[in-house]
This record gives structure tokens, C-alpha cells and sequence, in this order.
């Protein structure tokens, strides 16, 4: 059922956007483009392009086996963070290459590149290049304007230098389903942050916290309605460390072109207008709350019991229909916050906390297509 709900999702958006502008031109990012354009989601696929082909990346420190089978010899064992590319997916397994060595990894305990799959979202990881957290419209020191960690690089997926936005491979489907939502309506999720580094999250926290220690005004803006600081920044691990978050606002899309990796074709979203929302993105406080007061973060149906914000603008709404609605758990706390509350049980479990850097790609243009 989900799969054929995506399906009419990602049709209307084509037939659609299409009809509105006939003089559009398919564009190939690759020499050969196929003359028949083949869309993977048409072909049964899960995602907008196949897993075959996309930036994997270990979790934890995980043994690399010689078939799909947890009981034959490890060739080779990932480091924590550590990337590779997905060649084949067999049920709970990914048969992978890193360093030359072939073999099979449970992608159970592996996050995803979101570009290599979802190319239609928009990204824009400000973190990488000019941190916009804020609190009461006071600079964080050390943080506002300034790159916090690496997160770009070039993806020979898609030909061109893309943000790197992994999250844990079990929340993937998820985000995915709040695109073809959105791509529906003729909108798009517009995505600010996945996977954050410890190490860039505790030196936000740090100085962050020093913020509210020192400065009277950005403390009330944090404590009102019941708040503290750790609804906006609480201290490791945290569940962006843990590939089990997003940060995203959503836009409408002004213009787009169909695009070609392999025998693939996929939408890119070329001009966007960003929704007007309650607040600027990463205004870590009150004014960012899309809840009337705190809700269980830890529970994944707490929230269809609160009052939302009179402060959330029809963008806000409408993100938190398309995100809930595809089994992400708002943050009452911030408008833009989006959990996988069940991927992050997994993470806990796994002992997953992101004290890793991913900073490369390794992805490839898929090469068969399904029929």
C-alpha cells in the first residue's frame, strides 16, 4: 500500500508540473543518457534511484562478511563512520566494496547518503559553511556564521559537488515518504542537517550553553512555557549524532528539470521559495516551538495530543502534516525537527553516538535498471 501511495505521489508531480510547462527539457548529467527516460520508482524501486551504486557508511565498528551470512569469514572489518559503495542489496544485507575488498555488511547498522537516493530534496547543510544558529537573535559565539564540520563533496552519482546528509538506512523510506508527499503538492523538503559529528555538536553545546549562562534575555527565551535547554541543544549523544534526525524547512517550487544518472532519470529542483515560518531556521528558542508546551520526546504519539503553536505559519503546518504523516515525531521545541524515534531505539541499542566524521562520497551511477 505504501509503495503504491508513492507511486501516485511522485505521478502526480510529474504529469502534473509537466502539463503546466510542456516546453520543459529533459537534462543528462552523464554522456549516453537513455532516450527512454526510466524512473526507478516506476520500476518498483524503493527510492527516486536505486540503493545500487549509493554512499554507505558504517555506524559502528562492523565486520565485513564474505557472503550474506553473519556465519562465514569476515574480510574485513569497518571502522565507526567509515564509507563505502553499495553494490547490491539482498534482504537485510549489502554486499559493498571499500578499499578494493569485496564483501557483505547488515545495512541494519549503516546509514545512507540521502542525495544518492532522494536527489529531489533540496540541500543546503548551513553547518558546513555558515552556521545560522541563533538564540533570541544573539550570535552564539564561535558558531554563528561559521563552518562547524565538513559535509560536501563531489557525487559521481549525481555529477556534481552535493552536500553529505546521511541518516541511519531504516529512517531513509521515511524521509522519503515526506518528499513524495510534499513533490505532490508541488513543494519540496528543503534539507538543513542529517547526521551531525559529535565533535560539532559538543562545541555547539559548549558555547551554546555559555549563551544562556551569561545572557539574561536569550535564558528567558529558552525557559518560557515550560522549556529548558534541552529541548533546544541537549548534550551528547544526540539524535543527529545518531543519523536519527533531520532538521528541514520545505519550499515551493518555481522551477525543476529531469535529470539522468545511468539509466535513470530523477527530478532537480533547480529555484525554490522557502514557506514564511514562525521563525528563522536554528532559532534555538521559544518562538521556534511548534507546540503550545513540552511534549514526551521520547514518544511517537504524545504529540497528536498538543496544541499546536498560534505562532506556526501554514508552512510549519504543513511540514509537520507531510513529516508525521510519513511516521517522523515532531520536536515540540523546534518547528524543524524531525525523529526517528525507532531507528533511534536501534541507535541506542547499537551503542551508535557519532564520534566520526563523514566528509566523502563514494557513489556511482546506477548501471541496470529493473526489467
Amino acid at each position: 500500500m505504501i509503495k503504491v501511495r508513492l507511486f501516485v505521489f511522485f505521478t502526480l508531480f510529474i504529469v502534473g508540473i509537466t502539463s503546466c510547462q510542456p516546453g520543459r527539457r529533459p537534462v543528462d548529467n552523464n554522456a549516453g543518457g537513455p532516450a527512454e527516460r526510466i524512473f526507478y520508482i516506476n520500476e518498483g524501486g524503493s527510492f527516486e534511484l536505486p540503493v545500487a551504486g549509493s554512499s554507505g557508511y558504517a555506524a559502528v565498528d562492523l565486520p565485513v562478511y564474505e557472503s550474506a551470512n553473519e556465519y562465514t569469514q569476515v574480510v574485513y572489518t569497518l571502522r565507526a563512520g567509515q564509507g563505502f559503495t553499495i553494490l547490491q542489496e539482498e534482504h537485510d544485507w549489502w554486499h559493498i566494496e571499500v578499499t578494493a575488498v569485496r564483501g557483505w555488511v547488515m545495512h541494519h547498522y549503516c546509514l545512507i547518503n540521502l542525495p544518492d537516493i532522494i536527489p529531489s530534496i533540496v540541500y543546503n547543510n548551513t553547518n558546513t559553511y555558515a552556521s545560522l544558529f541563533r538564540s533570541s537573535g544573539f550570535a552564539i559565539p564561535n558558531i554563528t556564521g561559521r563552518a562547524l564540520y565538513a559535509g560536501r563533496d563531489f557525487n559521481g552519482r549525481l555529477g556534481r559537488d552535493e552536500f553529505i546528509s546521511p541518516v541511519l538506512y531504516n529512517m531513509a523510506p521515511k524521509v522519503f515518504a515526506s518528499q513524495q508527499a510534499a513533490l505532490a503538492d508541488g513543494n519540496t523538503l528543503v534539507m538543513y542537517e542529517a547526521f551531525r559529528p559529535a565533535q560539532a555538536h559538543n562545541l555547539l553545546h559548549e558555547h551554546f550553553s555559555y549563551l544562556v549562562e551569561t545572557n539574561p534575555l536569550v535564558h528567558a527565551g529558552i525557559t518560557a512555557d515550560g522549556f529548558n535547554i534541552r529541548w533546544f541543544l541537549a548534550a551528547s549523544p544526540y539524535n543527529h549524532q545518531r543519523g536519527t534526525a533531520i532538521d528541514v524547512s520545505l519550499g515551493r517550487i518555481a522551477d525543476w528539470e529531469l535529470r539522468t544518472t545511468g539509466v535513470y532519470s530523477y527530478i532537480h529542483i533547480t529555484e525554490y521559495t522557502e514557506f514564511p515560518m514562525q521563525s528563522p531556521m536554528h532559532e534555538l528558542s521559544v518562538a521556534s516551538a511548534i507546540f503550545d508546551s513540552t511534549v514526551h520526546a521520547r514518544s511517537t504519539t504524545a504529540w497528536m495530543d498538543a496544541e499546536i503553536s498560534e505562532k506556526a505559519t501554514f508552512g510549519a503546518r504543513l511540514l509537520l502534516e507531510y513529516c508525521s504523516g510519513a511516521g517522523l515525531t515532531p520536536l515540540a521545541s523546534e518547528w524543524w525537527h524531525y525523529n526517528d524515534l525507532y531507528s533511534t531505539a536501534e541507535a541506542i541499542e547499537m551503542e551508535n553516538e557519532g564520534e566520526y566524521l563523514i566528509n566523502r562520497t563514494y557513489s556511482r551511477p546506477p548501471q541496470t535498471a529493473h526489467r
